[in-house]
């Protein structure tokens, strides 16, 4: 890892949240299983591996590839049941922060302003904050859940409304990479969390990895 001739091209950070900042598997899991537990038109169980082959993904096309033989309308039920019960269940328990979040963002937020950008529910980056007290730290955040847009557009919108001049935007899939790449500015991969970026120019092993940012 080498952040090399790019220290200088920092102003802002925007984050991805799942598999950037926390690891929500335990908690969506739980969620999930609950949630699904109240339709007896479900064929199959919801897995660890059904959840993970859906994050990244923006939040209305979920139904669609984990219930492809529910109608919309269904779908739409089911999703949003699940939705509801990960934000709740956020609120009580919490997820899995990664090692040294907290310490790191205190460090960034020293030089540079932060936000985040996830293809997440409404309500869930709020419930993130709420929970783990992490929300003085960032200083806008979008979702598709509000927008019903595109990660790339959402962050074009960020750094639109903040007027942000040298951005970089930090994630663990192909789609933060995408979502970078149509906003020509610069990219990290966060290796460590659920996707694979092969063409990434720069990758991290651990969120504490960022502190050579500083």
């Amino acid at each position: 890892m080498t952040f090399i001739g790019l220290k200088d091209s920092i102003e802002n950070i925007i984050f991805d949240l799942d598999g950037t900042l926390w690891d929500p598997m335990p908690m969506s899991i739980k969620a999930w299983h609950t949630a699904l537990n109240g339709f007896d038109f479900i064929k199959n169980p919801i897995s660890k591996e059904d959840i993970q082959g859906i994050l990244g993904m923006q939040h209305d096309l979920v139904g669609k590839k984990l219930f492809p033989y529910l109608n919309e309308g269904q779908q739409a039920e089911v999703m949003n049941s699940c939705y509801v019960q990960e934000v709740n269940d956020i609120k009580e328990s919490g997820g899995v922060l990664y090692n040294g979040l907290e310490a790191t963002l205190k460090i960034l937020g020293e030089k540079y302003n932060l936000f985040i950008v996830s293809n997440c529910q409404a309500g869930y980056i709020e419930a993130f904050y709420e929970y783990h007290g992490l929300g003085a730290y960032f200083k806008d955040f979008e979702c598709s859940g509000n927008t019903g847009m595109s990660k790339t557009e959402n962050v074009k919108m960020v750094i639109e409304r903040n007027t942000l001049a040298k951005p970089i935007y930090i994630g663990d899939t192909l789609g933060d990479y995408t979502a970078a790449e149509g906003n020509r500015i610069p990219f990290i991969y966060a290796k460590y969390g659920f996707g694979e970026v092969p063409k990434a120019e720069y990758t991290i092993n651990t969120i504490e990895d960022l502190k050579d940012l500083f």
